[in-house]
């Protein structure tokens, strides 16, 4: 690895000094001799009162000469490599004040400035980046505004029609009203599932959900889940969970979190399948040394290719309408997507029209005694 050599500007200016007293002491001997070889060798110059009076004078314009070229160019040489990237520097400082933050900043030596050029560069960088988060936290915070208003929107709206209806008479026998009040009382549960989804979400995002992580045997984990929730399927839901037997499932997780990334997924797919049977089925996979797979497969109509990539996007949904048919905030996908990356996994999906979609997801593995 090559070694860079730190030229300090202390160690310049010192040099400089040394320089200063150097340089003139040898060129002055050197320019003494020089003198006295041609006036008094190749001139055959007498060495009387006139001419050694010629030779000192000689001696000391040459010696003033030296001392004012060598002290004015070596301070001239050592400011300039001082001055100069202290210039640059107030400048990309001023550009950078002005919000210039494209002003890039190279790297101007080897020295304290060169370094402290390295800082201001880093500086911007950061400063670039930060500017760039808020403004995608400034784009988001606008589409959620958007999202919350619209998906508010639809049950309040409902709501006031409802609460209209009995007012006006419309609902007319007990019946009827009974019927309006579940109405209301459903829309109100949505409106309230949606908010409580949403600070979920939120808390996720901003990194303020606690997880208490355990080993997990999630083979024991997942058979019981599946069993559990096969009494909730109807007559026409089939829920099946396989695995290798030979292998164990261990996993480092907080067993509430996955509950939720399970359920989420789930209840996903339940809600776009548009087949008479209805099938979902969940597999262990061990194909790596440091993390497990789930696999979710379901036998609903699919996803189309180009919006895959969004579907664990907040407030996503491929039906573009956002009608209330199949229901839902649109956050289910997103907060399982947190929760598995705030537990160091991924989480991805593949699809076919008209075949299924598979959801999967990768948790780190641990040891059986950890």
């Amino acid at each position: 690895m090559k070694e860079v050599v730190l030229v300090t500007i202390k160690r310049r200016l010192v040099l400089s000094n040394i320089a200063m007293i150097i340089i003139p002491v040898v060129s002055f001997f050197l320019i003494e001799i020089i003198m006295g070889f041609v006036l008094f060798y190749l001139f055959k110059s007498d060495l009387n009162d006139r001419n050694m009076e010629l030779f000192l004078s000689l001696r000391f314009i040459s010696l003033l000469i030296i001392l004012i070229l060598t002290n004015g160019l070596l301070t001239y040489f050592v400011a300039r490599s001082i001055i100069r990237p202290v210039d640059k520097l107030t400048y990309a400082a001023k550009q950078i004040s002005d919000g210039n933050l494209n002003y890039r900043i190279d790297k101007t030596g080897k020295d304290e400035l060169g370094q402290l050029s390295e800082t201001f560069e880093t500086m911007r960088r950061k400063l670039k980046e930060a500017e760039e988060l808020q403004y995608r936290y400034e784009e988001n915070r606008k589409e959620l505004i958007a999202s919350i208003s619209h998906d508010l929107k639809t049950p309040m709206t409902s709501i006031k029609g409802y609460v209209n209806g009995i007012r006006d008479g419309v609902a007319n026998t007990p019946e009827k009203i009974d019927r309006y009040m579940e109405t209301i009382y459903a829309k109100a549960n949505d409106m309230d599932r949606l908010i409580d989804e949403l600070f979920l979400y939120s808390k996720l995002d901003l990194h303020q959900v606690p997880f208490h992580y355990e080993t997990i045997n999630l083979q024991l984990y997942l058979s019981d889940f599946v069993e559990e929730l096969a009494f909730d399927l109807d007559e026409n839901g089939e829920l099946d969970f396989s695995y290798d037997s030979s292998k164990s499932y261990f996993v480092r997780a907080d067993q509430e979190k996955l509950r939720r990334v399970l359920t989420n997924i789930i209840q996903n797919s339940l809600k776009y399948m548009d087949k008479e049977q209805k099938r979902i089925q969940v597999s262990l996979l061990d194909e790596d040394t440091s993390q497990v797979t789930v696999r979710i497969d379901d036998n609903g109509s699919g996803i189309q290719e180009d919006a895959i990539p969004f579907i664990f996007d907040r407030f996503y949904r491929t039906d573009t309408s956002r009608n209330s048919t199949t229901g839902g905030s649109g956050l289910g996908l997103a907060i399982a997507k947190r929760i598995i990356e705030e537990q160091g996994g991924k989480i991805w999906a593949e699809s076919k029209i008209g075949i299924g979609t598979s959801v999967y997801f990768t948790l780190p593995k641990a040891s059986e005694k950890s």
